[in-house]
């Protein structure tokens, strides 16, 4: 029960008879919350950490469950599988005809024949007692008898065990695995529901050439990273899917396809992964920011709008011509329209085009001092460089606007309890990523990005820099490859740090995944060593640069902070001259 800290058993005054379970009406096996251990969705089961031990002195409250199987009898089911055993559980998936066995009389799911699957293996028992085979002997003759019962997972031949499978076929042609060059098209696209197909059954493949191939090369690909095998046989199944409901049998399969899977608990991103490497894969996503430009300008007038969209291809796509641009990041884009947007739904009340844009009107929507001026002023005149160089304005008013930059204050302090307790965790990858931050101020791209080859002779080596790892990083560092060995053998990330979705890929984790296993704000942590190091070299720019890899611009910010407490009456302009004659 809910904020009750001892059971019925420990009950002061007990022990007390558990009320019975409210869904069933079942006296025994009581869990919690009103439910018996049967019904609840979170008792133990054979997955469970109880039943793996197989420790007979659990208390009562925390043992699973055994039952027999409804369809076939069968003893040593729990709860982890719907409590159907395994064979059942294949055969209903692929006999969804439920009526009365025409042998045995009980209501289950029949084959063709009309006949259930435990009349079925009770014939082929038999048969291997009288070594004949089964289509010799009735069903009816087979059951006159009675059936024998098992327990879950030992119908097999006795003595044998599980055989291993020896391919008898030759080796599939893995020459298929271009796609084609044409596609067939349709008449209008329809949805997939692949729901229905998990209740109606799925298409088989029109091409069994083309998916013995992929089968071929998923196990190839599954081999060389080290997957479980159903984790292997998911991602075959998912291709076997996809490959059924192909409009063009052997064209590339898209990426919006792919991510259907994920609504049927398929792996939709190792599926798209797998076929990418067999060059399988077309990429038809239209990427975030280009559904999210036209809805932002979507109020503008239309000749704005055409300027805007000229400006958002070449910040995208860059420009070989003069002026010659690389193309920007999305959020770099994104960034600079939002800081823009205000000036320019302001200007759409009254101009219909950029091209009447000038001077006066831009210092009329700057904001009057602060980050907010500086960064109004970056995207309108990110804006007006690329019209100005398209020809598409007469001038560029953002010319000659001069905005200083306004002064940062110093990085707040970090909380030293807490960090403390970040660098002595229970979980060794919180332990070394604060560890990385705190002693050596590593960036979080560069934690995401670092190889294992990148960590030698007790340096880690970023680039063209070469850090000398302290005594507490070097510990906590062989802690976490200890704990990464343990937990993943088999990987063959080349990445230092891996998680469960990664590891069986050659991918590095994202920055979000970083900072989700810090307790701290990971960019604290790293501002705090460098004013800790500012402190220590009395603001010496150049052992800043040299030490983290800063620019000259950046380090300028923690040795103002420096200045400042000698002399809190130097500005930021008396710090820069003052850095300058050092």
């Amino acid at each position: 029960m809910r904020e009750i800290p001892c059971c019925f058993d420990c009950w002061p005054g007990g022990p007390v008879t558990p009320p019975p379970c409210r869904k069933c009406g079942s006296v025994t096996d009581y869990y919690t919350s009103g439910l018996c251990a049967r019904c609840h969705t979170h008792a133990p089961g054979a997955r469970s950490p109880v039943w793996r031990s197989g420790s007979p002195d659990s208390p009562p409250p925390l043992q699973a469950v055994v039952d027999a199987c409804p369809d076939c009898h069968a003893w040593g089911v729990t709860r982890t599988y719907g409590w159907i055993c395994s064979g059942c559980r294949r055969w209903r998936e692929t006999y969804r005809h439920i009526a009365a066995c025409a042998t045995c009389g009980q209501q289950v799911a029949l084959d063709g024949d009309g006949s259930c699957r435990l009349c079925r293996r009770q014939r082929s028992m038999l048969a291997r007692q009288v070594s004949q085979r089964p289509s010799r002997i009735s069903l009816a003759d087979a059951n006159r008898c009675g059936q024998q019962l098992w327990l879950v997972g030992m119908l097999h031949q006795q003595g044998h065990g599980r055989r291993p499978y020896h391919k008898k076929t030759v080796p599939a042609d893995t020459s298929l695995l271009r796609p084609l060059a044409y596609q067939q098209l349709v008449l209008f696209q329809a949805p997939r529901d692949l729901a229905a197909g998990l209740r109606r059954g799925f298409l088989p493949p029109p091409d069994p050439d083309l998916e013995a191939a992929l089968h071929q090369f998923v196990g190839e690909h599954a081999a060389r990273h080290g997957w479980s095998v159903s984790k292997a046989e998911r991602v075959q199944r998912g291709i076997r899917i996809l490959l059924g409901g192909q409009d063009t049998p052997g064209a590339a399969i898209r990426r919006s396809e792919v991510a259907l899977l994920s609504r049927i608990r398929h792996p939709a991103a190792v599926v798209a992964d797998v076929l990418a490497a067999a060059g399988m894969l077309e990429e038809d996503r239209t990427p975030a920011i280009v559904r999210w430009f036209p809805i932002q300008i979507a109020g503008l007038p239309e000749p704005m709008r055409h300027e805007l969209g000229v400006w958002f291809q070449v910040l995208r796509g860059g420009s070989t011509i003069p002026p010659r641009m690389r193309p920007r990041a999305d959020a770099t884009i994104s960034s600079q329209l939002r800081y823009a947007l205000p000036a320019l739904r302001h200007w759409a009340t009254t101009r219909a085009s950029l091209r009447e844009i000038g001077r006066d009107d831009i210092l009329a929507v700057l904001p009057p001092t602060g980050s907010p001026r500086s960064s109004t002023l970056q995207g309108l005149r990110s804006i007006f460089r690329v019209l100005k160089a398209r020809k598409l304005v007469f001038v560029n008013p953002t010319a000659r606007i001069s905005v200083p930059t306004p002064d940062k204050s110093p990085p707040p302090p970090v909380e030293l309890a807490a960090l403390r307790q970040a660098l002595d965790a229970d979980n060794p990858t919180t332990a070394v990523l604060t560890a990385l931050l705190a002693f050596h101020a590593v960036r979080i791209r560069q934690l995401a990005e670092i190889r294992l080859a990148d960590l030698r002779d007790g340096r880690l080596h970023l680039g063209e820099q070469a850090i000398v790892l302290a005594a507490p990083v070097r510990q906590r560092l062989a802690a976490y490859l200890d704990y990464r060995q343990r937990s993943w053998p088999n990987s063959i990330n080349p990445y230092l740090f891996v998680h469960v979705r990664n590891a069986g890929a050659t991918r590095h984790v994202t920055a979000w995944w970083i900072r989700h296993q810090l307790p701290l704000p990971s960019m604290r942590i790293r501002q705090d060593r460098i004013l800790d190091e500012a402190h220590a070299t009395s603001g010496d720019v150049r052992a800043l640069c040299d030490l983290f890899g800063l620019s000259i611009a950046g380090a300028y910010r923690y040795t103002a902070a420096v200045d400042q407490l000698v002399d809190p009456r130097l500005s930021h302009g008396d710090g820069e001259r003052s850095h300058a004659t050092r």
